[in-house]
């Protein structure tokens, strides 16, 4: 997959690269978001970390949104796998509290006498910090679901099944306690190892990006 993971990178890395605050009029309403992490290089470019789309129709903005504004590790997943690592570098015991989710109200019934309100809002804050700081991304338009749903899974397994990915030795997933993120260097469990993008898909790929 090395050949098509760098033809990805060079194809990611050639579009307007996002940076926050980042400009909400330049953000189509449905599409596929690209990750970069200050530090991680691939292919001689910057490394693609996280790959993401949304389900909800003109949502990508608010998904973005939900990432890096709006701290509530329970409506990110991504937030909640930053808050994991930056907690268990520091080896900070409030991980186990971190890993409580507390969306539901039977959920908050049961936990919320747990839960110290000023560490948690702390966390959230260097999570939120972690960030706007640290990433950049670009973004393309992908209207369909299920086009969306098909790409986004096609390059994260493409990019994962590369031998030439690596993290950097500084990288923060490395503090991960998810094996998935250490091993495949992206802030993702899940679409690791299934199919990855053909040639075809590739061009159609180059095609949609530069429509």
């Amino acid at each position: 997959m090395s050949k098509e993971c760098e033809s990805l990178h060079k194809l990611f890395n050639s579009l307007e690269i996002h940076k926050f605050p980042f400009d909400n009029n330049k953000i189509p309403k449905n599409g596929i978001y690209v990750l970069f992490e200050k530090g991680e290089l691939a292919h001689n470019c910057n490394r693609i970390v996280r790959v993401g789309t949304h389900t909800g129709d003109n949502q990508l903005s608010s998904r973005l949104f939900q990432h890096f504004l709006n701290e509530n590790k329970d409506r990110s997943i991504f937030r909640k796998n930053i808050g994991r690592a930056l907690l268990n570098k520091a080896g900070d015991n409030y991980i186990k509290l971190w890993e409580l989710d507390l969306t539901t109200k039977e959920a908050r019934d049961k936990f919320s006498k747990l839960i110290d309100v000023d560490k948690q809002k702390e966390t959230e804050k260097r999570v939120t910090r972690y960030l706007q700081d640290n990433f950049s991304f670009v973004v393309f338009k992908v209207n369909d679901i299920k086009k969306r749903l098909e790409l986004e899974s096609k390059i994260i397994s493409t990019i994962s099944l590369c031998n030439e990915c690596n993290a950097s030795n500084n990288w923060l997933g490395n503090f991960s306690p998810k094996d998935k993120i250490k091993e495949s260097g992206l802030w993702l469990v899940n679409e690791l190892n299934k199919t990855p993008l053909s040639e075809v898909d590739l061009k159609e790929l180059n095609d949609l990006v530069n429509k």
